[in-house]
């Protein structure tokens, strides 16, 4: 019941932003261990958990890709292709600012091409309101096809490495489904979508902070090998996925990419204290025998783990457009293995579906951080998200029903 309260408290904490959120985040390790639920040693000490590691790094090579203006090249190259066409231009942003949030930070994916798309759509009179939403939605889209892509990826793995029972999931095994709801999610935005977006323009013509200031392009190839190093050793397994994202951060630092200073301000360290603070959460779930509870409670209204399945998708997708998906992640992780034990069936096909649900969240604007970043450069209102962000919701939703089960059985 401790536990449970806390965590009431930190879901509204959450939602209400009264706090900074990794203040929140903090505030549960400290409540654990002071009310006994953890040894502080415990509470604290995932601040060392692999995944902790791996986005730490990635964070920093993130940083150097945008640093020396490789990021930058690739959103000039995307939009100098499309032209003025606003069709082309809509799907070729979706598309590759999707594959690059799928290795890259996707918060630091969509500020680069914001400027950049709001330029070329004030040049050619395209209604950046069409574009931009889109934009951040397959940035979320984008981070389902791979396990560096979102932070409730490597959630679910560090719960999944909890167990003695059960292995982590592959690099590119989350891309079984992600696949799936990411070039669907971009065929519906880019032919439907896009219909349900406002019509009028903003007539803010702001001047957008220009990333491109003060890029060492001279370094650009440096930081382009060091991401390729990177990402062939954690898809091959040759270097454990931590040293290869730490290996490839000083790397960075080392070859004049980037300096001390850049690489500790291109971390979002946000995501990291709410994944080391919530992680603790998780862990006192399952001590407590609060999974338990949760998901016999579950299981005595669900007689099919389809339901179940749909249950957990649905709770942890309406949960993460009002609060952070890496705490939604963490919540839920850990009661879906105890609802898998409960049924004896697989607790893969449970994790997918957490996965999966707390990157696609398209109804708030406080969802993602890139549904964030664009509200204000294209003068959206709240409920413009929901607008055109709950078919996107739902199609996700029956995509990844019919998909899960077939690559992860029960």
């Amino acid at each position: 019941m401790i536990t449970f309260l806390i965590l009431i408290i930190a879901i509204i904490l959450f939602f209400l932003e009264i706090l900074p959120l990794p203040v929140t985040a903090m505030l549960v390790p400290i409540s654990l261990s002071l009310t006994g639920i953890l040894e502080p040693q415990d509470a604290f000490s995932y601040f060392g958990d692999r995944w902790v590691i791996v986005f730490l790094g990635m964070f920093i090579i993130s940083g150097a890709m945008f640093k020396t203006g490789f990021a930058n090249r690739i959103g000039d190259l995307t939009v100098k292709i499309a032209g003025n066409n606003g069709f082309m231009l809509l799907f070729l942003v979706m598309l590759v600012l999707g594959v690059m949030s799928a290795f890259l930070s996707n918060t630091g994916a969509t500020a680069v091409f914001v400027p950049v798309v709001v330029a070329v759509c004030l040049r050619s009179g395209i209604n950046s309101k069409k574009m931009l939403m889109p934009m951040a939605f397959a940035s979320s889209l984008g981070g389902t096809l791979t396990v560096i892509g979102t932070p409730p990826n490597g959630i679910v793995n560090s719960v999944l490495n909890e167990s003695a029972k059960y292995s982590e999931l592959g690099f590119f095994e989350f891309s079984k489904v992600g696949i799936f709801i990411f070039i669907i999610g971009i065929l519906y935005m880019v032919f439907f979508g896009y219909k349900l977006l406002p019509k009028e323009s903003t007539d803010e013509k702001e001047a957008f902070e220009d990333f491109s200031q003060n890029l060492r392009t001279e370094k650009m190839w440096f930081a382009l090998l060091i991401f390729i190093f990177v990402i062939i050793s954690m898809a091959t397994g040759i270097i454990d996925l931590q040293v290869a994202a730490m290996l490839g951060a000083m790397l960075t630092i080392i070859t004049g990419c980037l300096t001390m200073n850049e690489a500790f301000n291109s971390v979002n360290w946000t995501t990291i204290f709410l994944f080391a603070g919530m992680l603790s959460m998780s862990q006192a779930i399952e001590d407590s025998g609060a999974a338990d509870l949760i998901a016999n409670q579950i299981v005595n209204v669900s007689v099919s783990p389809y339901i179940v399945l749909g249950i957990l998708f649905i709770t942890t997708a309406l949960l993460t457009n009002f609060m952070s998906n890496t705490a939604t992640a963490a919540i839920f992780a850990p009661i879906a293995i105890n609802i898998a034990e409960s049924m004896s069936v697989s607790p893969y096909p449970f994790m997918m579906a957490i996965a999966i649900s707390a990157s696609c969240c398209f109804l708030t604007p406080i969802a993602t951080p890139p549904n964030t970043i664009v509200l204000g450069p294209a003068g959206y209102r709240f409920k413009d998200y929901f607008i055109a962000g709950w078919p996107l919701q739902v199609i996700t939703f029956i995509v990844a029903m019919i998909i899960i089960p077939i690559f992860f059985p029960f």
